[in-house]
């Protein structure tokens, strides 16, 4: 409970509670004046002072509702009307039904030095009621006057420091809130801005991807269709300048060969500007058939394992997966001798983890980068792959037991 609600009740019980109180004060007053033998002059003083109370009260309530906040008006106030409680309790003990108000408003209408001195004046009023009025007669009176009122500011220190300590709970309570509140506000705007990022960073690598397929093609071209046809003109050539219709068509059978070849490769190159697996099937179809194909092509082992609940992510996250698979297969063929391969997707919370395994004659890491640079696409491309959309790959090997390629990225929902 915050400290303007723990203080609400009480606020609206200033409204109405001391013209309640009055009222009762009045009736029991007026049903005891004749058994505690009032006088004539003491019950005319009597309703003079519970009218002036009364106007008191309207006009309190009038200029407290433009000012809220305890101040030297409101102690002012408080005070008259503690003089008025006590002179009418003095008159008739029953009186401190009206008196007894100054309890419940004392941390309301006056300032906190003032809070302390106000409830132990309401606690005297209350005390010479509780020993059947004032002044107390004897010494017997007195001592139980004192007495009494001992145990009333007693009752006042100990419910005081009970109000204080709800008080600074609550307030402990609602700057614990509005700091959670800050906290969860913080924490939002991260997560707005690493999705901002996620977003931006998926945007790089696209367009890093076609920067590197535009440099890939390139490659190719250079190394395989460009050759092929420099080799089918040379073929050609030799054939225009032969008289040998044998060695003619040996020559235009190898330009064939080459021209077939390089169709190959042109399909090849085709094929691989853009993940066709991906076009009608989601990441785990994609790397099943793709294993199966490998496989079947291979004729090594290979098994797909996924886990986890799979999810559909970003298109960048698929083909970029499927690609460090098809490469690290690829490898696997090329130079690891395999006779089984295994590849498990795991869709791990946040992440998506891509594991590639062979039982190969494996190799040595650190000395595959000057190897691979010369041709393919190398582990150092499907590092960089990795990293482009936030992710890692590491890769295990020794000579003679095998190869671990792992590839951690994050996972990032299709915002289509």
């Amino acid at each position: 409970m915050t400290s303007a609600e723990w203080k609400q009740p009480r606020a609206t019980f200033d409204g109405w509670g001391p013209y309640a109180l009055l009222g009762v004060a009045v009736l029991t007053s007026a049903g005891a004046a004749a058994g505690i033998g009032m006088s004539r002059t003491e019950i005319w003083l009597a309703l003079v002072l519970t009218g002036v109370a009364l106007a008191l009260q309207v006009g309190w309530r009038r200029w407290s509702r433009t000012r809220p906040e305890p101040g030297r008006v409101s102690a002012c106030l408080y005070f008259v009307r503690w003089a008025l409680g006590f002179v009418l309790t003095w008159l008739n003990p029953f009186f401190a039904f009206y008196a007894v108000a100054g309890y419940y408003t004392a941390a309301r209408q006056l300032p906190p030095r003032l809070v302390l001195p106000g409830l132990c004046l309401t606690a005297v009023t209350m005390a010479g009621s509780e020993i059947g009025g004032m002044p107390p007669h004897g010494t017997i009176l007195w001592l139980g006057f004192l007495v009494v009122l001992g145990a009333n500011i007693a009752l006042v220190a100990v419910f005081t420091r009970f109000a204080e300590q709800e008080e600074a709970r609550g307030r402990a309570q609602a700057s614990t809130i509005a700091e959670l509140e800050r906290t969860n506000t913080a924490l939002q705007q991260a997560l707005d801005e690493n999705a901002a990022l996620h977003a931006q960073l998926l945007v790089q690598a696209r367009e890093a991807g076609v920067a590197d397929e535009r440099r890939r093609l390139a490659a190719e071209i250079h190394d395989t269709l460009a050759q092929g046809l420099t080799g089918i003109i040379a073929q050609l050539r030799v054939v225009t300048n032969t008289t040998d219709r044998a060695a003619a068509r040996a020559h235009v059978e190898r330009a064939m060969e080459l021209a077939r070849h390089s169709l190959g490769e042109a399909r090849r190159s085709v094929h691989n500007l853009a993940p066709v697996a991906l076009a009608d099937a989601g990441l785990p179809e994609a790397l099943r058939d793709t294993v199966t194909e490998w496989g079947e092509r291979t004729g090594c082992r290979a098994d797909f394992t996924l886990t986890g609940t799979s999810e559909q992510v970003h298109d960048e996250v698929s083909a970029t997966l499927l690609r460090i698979a098809q490469e690290s297969l690829s490898n696997a063929a090329r130079h690891a001798r395999a006779t089984r391969v295994g590849v498990t997707l795991s869709y791990m919370g946040d992440e998506i983890s891509l594991d590639v395994r062979d039982d190969g004659r494996g190799f040595d890491p650190l000395a595959v980068p000057a190897r691979t640079r010369a041709g393919g696409f190398g582990l150092d491309g499907m590092r960089a792959r990795a990293e482009r959309i936030a992710g890692s790959l590491t890769i295990e090997s020794e000579p003679g037991h095998g190869t671990a390629v792992s590839a951690r990225v994050p996972l990032v929902g299709d915002d289509r």
